[in-house]
């Protein structure tokens, strides 16, 4: 498991590292190559008051004010997203045994925000942790192949 956190403002690049049993384990912050804007990339970014579309806020009382908060609140993450104070990024596992790196890309996770309008960036850290044992199977899968290959050279 991951001890070592993301922090709370990231950049492009920014790794944490893990021991799993023989195995050395870095997460990486990686931008996701995709342009789109978060409006594009989210059914329902924009809050709606009809109750069949994407975004409906939901019946009850005060549902015009709830409406206008949760217009104020896409419109502010939009002009941060603009000016880029957040970014959509990859979560991107490698993983090495004893300095020699079996897999520069083991597992990944895209389209997550990163710096996203108050927020801790903690989730970077759970989604890691979530992809980990995916990570340390393919280590394995890679280790055995290379135990297959290296009988079949040894018999040579």
């Amino acid at each position: 498991m991951f001890t070592d956190r993301f922090s709370s403002f990231i950049c492009p690049g920014d790794v944490i590292t893990c021991e799993a049993g023989p195995f050395t384990v870095l997460a990486q912050v990686v931008p996701d190559d995709c342009p789109d804007a978060p409006d594009q990339r989210q059914d329902g970014f924009w809050p709606s008051l009809y109750a069949n579309a994407p975004g409906f806020i939901g019946p009850g009382p005060n549902h015009r004010q709830r409406f206008a908060d949760a217009q104020a609140k896409a419109e502010a993450v939009m002009e941060s997203w603009r000016k880029g104070d957040w970014f959509y990024c990859g979560i991107v596992l490698s993983v090495a045994l004893e300095g020699v790196q079996l897999a520069s890309h083991a597992v990944s996770l895209w389209g997550i925000e990163a710096n996203y309008p108050e927020t801790d960036n903690s989730y970077l850290t759970e989604i890691a942790n979530e992809l980990l044992p995916e990570a340390i199977a393919v280590a394995r899968e890679t280790l055995a192949s290379l135990a297959r290959h290296a009988d079949t050279l040894e018999r040579a």
